[in-house]
């Protein structure tokens, strides 16, 4: 066992010597290889040290080169340069010489010239005087006698070119305009709406003016509370008269009473009944008639508020025109006018047709019906043109739109025609003789007739007293002054006479 012991042991030592043996080998050679490697990084390194070198000292030669050829071509360069001023300022010396010569030049001709200036005022001066001495008037005289002759002939050719010109115009607007409101109504049927709003009611027989007005009046009491309006009850066989500034109350008072009278029944409750049943059936048939007409007018969009105040119209009515029909052939008119002047036709329609907005609310607002009407479009239309044409219809105020003329254009053709609107004589009578007065007040008229049923003033002026271009003016301020005193459809034409006639006698 010992033995074993000390064999194992000996055979450890002698491995371990072995392996100390073969490590001291393998680090011995491990640094050899490493020495070796070092040794030819280092040759490598010299050499490519080398090579850079030689490149470097290549690249500088090359650089060194261009930069010398460059300063050479910059050097020649420079010479071209200084060889061009040199050139230039040598130039500029001898033009400088020429200017002093010219200068030089210039002052003697400007001597020579003050010279002969002073010859010719002197001159000018002795003739002067010797024309004066033969005319016996100063130049100043004769200065002024010579504007005088001149401003006379000019104001005699100017008041004849005036007139050529006035005359000229007025002839080819005339042609146009007739021209264009020719078209315009020709396109537009032309069929009369003339309505007379009724306000009384038939009845069957006279008894029944009892049964309306009941015990103690409670009948009629409860239909004026309904309904908003007066009624009268007089010695009018078989008719009861109905009275209200509100021409929709109005139609709702008569279409219940006439109801009412049909069926029989008259009681304070049937007579709320009926009242609620007529006034649904014309706020209906407003909303419809509204509708329909923006129909046939071609106007699309309109507000449900618009259309129910453009309804209301179908009960009012202007002269003992429907004013409902009316606006519809304003819009019809405005359309056609627009077309021909290039202006918008869409909008043109629309402020013809809500043109007369305001008097279907005239009655309950204080104010013009176009200031009324532009009030109401303004809250619901977003185009100023259109509410401005609304304000502006009558020309009431300073007009800057064309839908504003074409508006007033279509609203006078509508309202003037033939059978549109009705006129008491006495009315007529007072017109014409108004326009008599009026364009008799003026200095100068001899005398005046209204002629073509009040459309035409024609006026008989003085000659000796108003020339040429005070006819002009004479017919612009009685124009002027027809326009601020009277109201009127349409337009009325002034026409002034002035005829100058030579007598003599041969004896």
């Amino acid at each position: 066992m010992l033995v074993i012991i000390l064999v194992g042991v000996v055979a450890l030592l002698i491995g371990g010597a072995a392996g100390y043996l073969v490590l001291r080998l393998w680090e011995q050679r491990k640094r050899q290889t490493i020495q070796q490697v070092t040794e030819a990084r280092m040759e490598e390194a010299k050499a490519k040290e080398k090579e850079i070198l030689l490149g470097a000292k290549e690249e500088a030669i090359r650089i060194r080169a261009g930069a010398e050829s460059e300063y050479r071509e910059r050097r020649a360069e420079l010479q071209r340069q200084e060889r061009r001023v040199t050139q230039k300022g040598e130039n500029l010396d001898r033009k400088l010489e020429g200017v002093d010569q010219r200068e030089h030049r210039l002052t003697d001709r400007e001597k020579e010239t003050e010279a002969i200036r002073n010859q010719v005022l002197e001159l000018k001066n002795r003739e002067i005087k010797q024309l004066e001495a033969i005319a016996a008037m100063t130049s100043q005289e004769a200065k002024q006698a010579l504007l005088q002759s001149l401003e006379q002939e000019v104001r005699t050719e100017a008041s004849r070119r005036m007139v050529e010109w006035v005359s000229e115009v007025k002839a080819q607007a005339d042609t146009k305009a007739r021209e264009i409101l020719s078209l315009a109504i020709q396109r537009t049927a032309g069929d009369v709406i003339s309505e007379a709003t009724t306000s009384v009611v038939p009845l069957p027989n006279d008894e029944m003016k009892g049964r309306l007005i009941g015990r103690e009046g409670r009948n009629i009491r409860a239909l004026e509370q309904a309904t908003g309006v007066d009624l009268i009850i007089d010695d009018t066989p078989e008719a009861v008269t109905i009275s209200s500034f509100d021409p929709v109350r109005r139609e709702i008072a008569r279409l219940s009473l006439t109801r009412l009278i049909q069926d029989g029944r008259i009681h304070p409750a049937r007579i709320e009944e009926v009242v609620e049943k007529s006034k649904s059936e014309v706020d209906a048939t407003i909303i419809t008639e509204g509708e329909a007409t923006a129909l046939k007018a071609g106007v699309q969009a309109l507000h449900p508020e618009l259309i129910k105040l453009l309804g209301r119209l179908k009960y009012r009515t202007s002269y003992g025109q429907n004013v409902l029909g009316h606006s519809l052939e304003v819009s019809q008119l405005a359309g056609h006018i627009a077309a021909e002047l290039g202006a918008d036709v869409a909008i043109s329609k629309k402020a013809g047709l809500l043109h007369d907005l305001g008097k279907g609310v005239d009655h309950a607002v204080e104010g013009p019906h176009a200031v009324i009407g532009a009030d109401l479009v303004k809250q619901w239309e977003k185009s100023q043109d259109v509410v401005q044409a609304v304000a502006e219809h009558h020309l009431e105020s300073p007009t800057s739109s064309i839908y504003s003329y074409i508006i007033s254009t279509a609203d006078a053709i509508s309202g003037a025609r033939p059978g549109a609107r009705g006129e008491a004589l006495e009315q007529y009578l007072q017109r014409l003789q108004a326009l008599e007065t009026i364009a008799t007040s003026f200095q100068g008229v001899e005398k005046a007739f209204a002629v073509q049923a009040g459309r035409e003033v024609r006026i008989m002026v003085k000659p000796d007293s108003i020339d040429d271009i005070g006819a002009m003016r004479l017919a612009r301020d009685i124009a002027k002054k027809i326009e601020d005193s009277l109201q009127y459809p349409g337009q009325i034409r002034i026409t002034v006479i002035r005829e100058t006639r030579a007598v003599e006698y041969a004896k």
